[in-house]
């Protein structure tokens, strides 16, 4: 539980809080009662709690994703990523994060249900966005080009079932949650380095625009 300053702004409430809501998001839903109890047990003064949280369920859910993000990266420092290789690093990063909402689950299970809502829809799909992009960045990606996209949007898609499979997984220490996983990273591999080698292939061709360009304008 993160300690408060005698006088906290709205982003340090929104910090300390984040993180607590869950407990009680999972019986009361994500709604102002939830919030209410939290900042009650953080010390916190609820009127300056709502004020905190103007969007209500969404702006909840959005603090405490972004909570997550941060303990995880807590709980992966650069320097143990570092002697890992892409794929231990993605399924460790993966892994540090369902470990992290895990005790959560009801609190996780009703945050998605508000998500899918038509109008949460598009904020939901930014926040699944925001989750990939962050475990590729902790992972060291750098990519700008299109590799950026590709690899985001599948490690997304690739988190999004495997959440929906933890949902539900009674093995011990998820251990079917795991191998849903591994199978999952498998097949990113597998596609990665399909994707060289035909990359490595295109290289090889020759460009058609490049060569009207040339036309054109000589290479010196």
């Amino acid at each position: 539980m993160t300690a408060l300053p005698d006088d906290p702004t709205l982003d340090e409430v929104r910090a300390a809080l984040a993180p607590e809501l869950p407990a009680n998001a999972a019986f009361d839903g994500w709604n102002a009662t939830a919030l209410d109890a939290t900042a009650t047990q953080m010390g916190v003064d609820p009127d300056v709690a709502r004020v905190a949280f103007p969007g209500g369920a969404v702006d909840m859910i959005d603090a405490w994703f972004h909570s997550v993000d941060l303990a995880v990266a807590a709980k992966l420092p650069p320097e143990t990523l570092a002697s890992m290789k892409i794929r231990e690093r993605i399924t460790a990063l993966v892994e540090a994060r369902l470990d992290t909402v895990a005790p959560n689950r009801e609190a996780l299970r009703r945050a998605l249900a508000i998500l899918t809502m038509p109008q949460n829809v598009a904020k939901g799909a930014r926040l699944g966005w925001r989750a990939a992009d962050h475990m590729w960045r902790l992972a060291g990606d750098t990519a700008t080009d299109y590799n950026h996209y590709t690899k985001r949007a599948i490690l997304g898609s690739v988190y999004g079932a495997t959440v929906t499979v933890m949902l539900d997984d009674d093995s011990e220490g998820l251990a079917d949650t795991r191998a849903f996983l591994a199978r999952r990273i498998d097949g990113i591999m597998r596609f990665e380095k399909t994707k060289a080698q035909l990359l490595g292939r295109g290289q090889h061709r020759p460009s058609l625009s490049r060569f009207i360009g040339r036309l054109r304008y000589p290479a010196v």
